[in-house]
């Protein structure tokens, strides 16, 4: 069972589409997605897994990461109506979702890359559970990066490890007689704990919650004791701000574009 089987398993349970079931026999119809807005499309290849399954048949006229305009028909099917509706919402429901980020994060790289090309804007792990993978895809074709995935394809040392450890030196001194072969981040929350960090040689440190004028002071003090470091900006960034940032950013990464994006607006209209 694959992840579009489980979304299909939430939304029918052990009974299916019982009104649809009560209404219906084998009927075909034709049908139409339309977007309700101007966006950046996303998750076209998940409903195309989606209608693939429930054999519905297919003219698509767009694809992940084409700018739509109010109006437009994403894609015409053709097949039962009661599979068509089985999967109506959880169609709507994911490139709903997912061009919502696609959109923003877009919308935030191009004003980034405006000030600084070489600068990334990047998502976290404020996800919706089991949404992952598919809320990252979503930053990727927006044009943004999706920063690790989980807790185990890089190190991030945060606020509550060094707490815990007892300082930011111990922490990563830690870490490094364990971990040879993946990057090392480490969050600090003042110039302190950055200088100390940057004298270290981890790959990348995160300045957490810094006001611009003062994470533009530290990023440029990390880059003089060692110029290879990345600096990555996150906590309390937001679309008004960014710009702020970029400047001197290597990247950027915010919560918002995963957790607090309105979805884009489609329907599915029976022709």
């Amino acid at each position: 069972m694959d992840d579009i089987d489980r979304f299909l398993k939430e939304d029918l349970g052990s009974k299916g589409d019982i009104t649809s079931d009560s209404l219906f026999t084998n009927e075909i119809v034709k049908a139409k997605i339309i977007a309700k807005e101007e966006c950046i499309l996303a998750g076209i290849e998940e409903i195309i897994k989606l209608f693939e399954k429930l054999k519905i048949k297919t003219n698509f006229f767009s694809k992940d990461g084409d700018l739509v305009k109010k109006n437009d028909v994403i894609v015409e099917l053709d097949g039962k109506v009661k599979s068509i509706l089985k999967g109506e919402r959880l169609a709507l429901n994911i490139i709903g979702r997912m061009s919502g980020i696609a959109t923003e994060t877009k919308k935030l790289v191009d004003k980034v890359k405006k000030i600084n090309p070489k600068a990334t804007v990047a998502a976290t792990r404020k996800t919706t559970p089991g949404f992952r993978k598919y809320e990252k895809k979503a930053v990727i074709i927006g044009g943004g990066e999706p920063h690790r995935m989980g807790l185990y394809d890089a190190v991030m040392i945060k606020d509550n490890h060094i707490k815990s450890v007892g300082s930011v030196e111990e922490a990563i001194k830690r870490v490094k007689q364990k971990i040879h072969d993946k990057t090392i981040e480490v969050e600090v929350e003042n110039e302190e704990d950055a200088i100390i960090t940057a004298k270290m040689n981890v790959d990348v440190i995160m300045l957490d919650n810094f006001n611009p004028e003062k994470a533009r002071v530290v990023a440029e003090k990390i880059k003089k004791i060692n110029k290879n470091i990345l600096i990555e900006i996150s906590g309390g960034v937001n679309p008004d701000n960014i710009a702020d940032y970029a400047p001197f950013a290597d990247r950027i990464s915010l919560g918002y574009i995963t957790h607090s994006i309105k979805a884009k607006d489609f329907s599915l209209e029976i022709i």
